[in-house]
């Protein structure tokens, strides 16, 4: 069933608007996002013990925490408040039993606010050796399957496809990163990057190309059925035709996530908002961002004809 027939919409004429748009705000906000101290690392990357405590009366504020957690011989903790009031994540540089350093800062906290009851939530721990392997090979997952995305599409369709998908998709999952640090940032969700994060990214990267290879395929499908039209006028019909598919794809798996987001609790939160935020980039990018490339990429650098397509620029 098509939500939206037959629709004409001009994409193509101003897509070079947009991709500037979105190149600039993903350039300025790579630059505001590792400005020192904006990017919070989660324990799987920087070593140490996490402990989330919750302060029933809520009598505790992320200074006096700190102050107390200091006092009981932590100093240059880090503390975070999340979740509803009263809730902290605190992590220290140390390692050890986190049941032992977790014991140890709770009955500290309840002697400091002794009208308050302190109730642990969680309490984990990581080798720092552990979390530079984990940084590493979190990242090296990510460049491999970029490289085999872009391997598979150069070889369903062509080298110019595949570089598409890869501009678009790295839009994609540049900008989840950036409007997740600046969330994070501004106190609005707990997205600090973690092994969440990751999982977050590689799904966004397999949703998006997903999408990128339906509209890819709808405009292989109509060189072969117009043949006399320019690459522009295909990706214009195409985006069209699966207009509808690609929209209610996205609003099914985007109401399931804003389910998560508000009630998955704190260890889905981070997980949902980054791939909800990835879902609706990665749809925009499909429309304006792998197409717009394709036709860039035909036109400037190939200077030849894509699948023996005649085609000018828009």
């Amino acid at each position: 069933m098509d939500l939206i027939k037959k629709t004409n919409i001009d994409f193509v004429t101003k897509r070079n608007v947009f991709f500037m748009t979105s190149l600039v705000a993903t350039v300025v906000g790579l630059i505001i996002a590792f400005l020192p101290g904006m990017i919070d690392y989660g324990i799987d990357f920087t070593g140490g013990t996490q402990i989330s405590v919750s302060f029933e009366k809520k009598s505790a504020s992320a200074d006096q925490v700190r102050s107390a957690v200091s006092g009981i011989g932590y100093g240059g903790a880090e503390i975070k408040s999340f979740g509803k009031d009263g809730d902290y994540l605190i992590r220290i540089n140390q390692t050890g039993q986190s049941s032992t350093v977790s014991a140890k800062i709770v009955a500290g906290l309840q002697k400091a606010f002794p009208s308050d009851n302190v109730i642990l939530l969680g309490a984990d721990n990581v080798d720092p050796k552990v979390s530079s392997e984990l940084a590493f090979d979190s990242a090296l997952s990510l460049f491999i399957a970029t490289i085999i995305i872009l391997i598979y599409v150069a070889f369903r369709f062509q080298l110019a496809y595949g570089i598409s998908a890869v501009v678009a998709l790295a839009h994609d999952v540049l900008m989840a990163f950036v409007i997740s640090v600046l969330f994070n940032k501004l106190g609005l969700l707990n997205l600090e990057i973690s092994i969440n994060s990751l999982a977050a990214y590689l799904t966004i990267l397999g949703y998006s190309i997903n999408d990128k290879v339906v509209v890819f395929d709808r405009i292989r499908e109509n060189r072969e059925k117009h043949k006399g039209m320019s690459l522009s006028e295909l990706v214009n019909l195409s985006l069209n035709e699966t207009l509808s598919r690609t929209l209610i794809t996205g609003v099914s798996v985007l109401a399931a996530l804003l389910v998560l987001v508000f009630l998955g609790g704190d260890v889905l939160e981070g997980f949902a908002f980054t791939m909800f935020v990835g879902i609706v980039v990665g749809t925009y990018s499909s429309i304006y961002i792998a197409s717009s490339f394709l036709i860039w990429y035909s036109d400037r650098v190939e200077h030849k004809k894509i699948g023996h397509v005649s085609h000018q620029k828009a």
